[in-house]
C-alpha cells in the first residue's frame, strides 16, 4: 500500500522539502502543501520514471561518493599545476574510448557524471549501443592507463553498488 502511495519515497520527500524551502517559512499549511505536492508529483509523472535501481547498499556508494569527492578536490590542484607550469604546448589532450561493462543506465549515467564532475576530464558521448563512452582528458602522457585508471577507480566500484 505505501509503495503505491510514494513510488518513489526520496522523491517525494526531496519535494516536500525544497517546497518548504521555497516557501521560507515554516508553517502547518506549508508542511501540508509540501507533503501534497511530494505524493502528488511522484504520482502523476509515474509512468515516465523507470524500474528503480537495484543497490546492492548505501554503504558502498556513500564510499564511492567520498572518493569522488577526494578525486575532484587532487584534480583541480593537478590541473591548476598543469596550467600554471607547463607550456600550452606540453599539453596532451586527448579523447580516449572507455569501453563500459556496467549496464545499468543509472551506473553509466553516475560514471559520466563524475568523470565530467571531475576537473581535467569530461563525458563526451555515450555510443549508441551503451557500450562505450567518449571521455576528452585534457592531459594524459598515456591514454591506455587514463581508460584504465577510470575502470579501476569508478567502474569497478559502480559495477559492485549496481548488481
Amino acid at each position: 500500500m505505501i509503495a503505491r502511495l510514494l513510488p518513489h519515497p526520496l522523491l517525494s520527500l526531496a519535494v516536500a522539502a525544497f517546497w518548504i524551502v521555497l516557501e521560507n517559512r515554516l508553517s502547518a499549511g506549508t508542511v501540508l502543501l509540501g507533503a501534497v505536492l511530494g505524493i502528488a508529483l511522484p504520482l502523476a509523472t509515474r509512468a515516465w520514471w523507470p524500474d528503480r535501481p537495484r543497490l546492492a547498499g548505501l554503504p558502498g556508494l556513500a564510499a564511492y561518493a567520498l572518493i569522488v569527492l577526494w578525486d575532484i578536490l587532487v584534480s583541480a590542484a593537478e590541473v591548476a599545476w598543469l596550467v600554471l607550469t607547463r607550456p600550452e604546448a606540453e599539453l596532451k589532450s586527448a579523447f580516449v574510448t572507455v569501453p563500459l561493462a556496467v549496464t545499468a543506465p543509472e551506473a553509466i549515467a553516475l560514471l559520466a557524471s563524475t568523470i565530467t564532475m571531475t576537473p581535467g576530464t569530461l563525458s563526451a558521448d555515450l555510443s549508441a549501443d551503451g557500450r562505450s563512452l567518449l571521455v576528452h582528458v585534457f592531459h594524459t602522457d598515456d591514454p591506455d592507463a587514463t581508460v584504465a585508471a577510470i575502470k579501476a577507480r569508478y567502474e569497478r566500484r559502480l559495477l559492485e553498488i549496481f548488481p
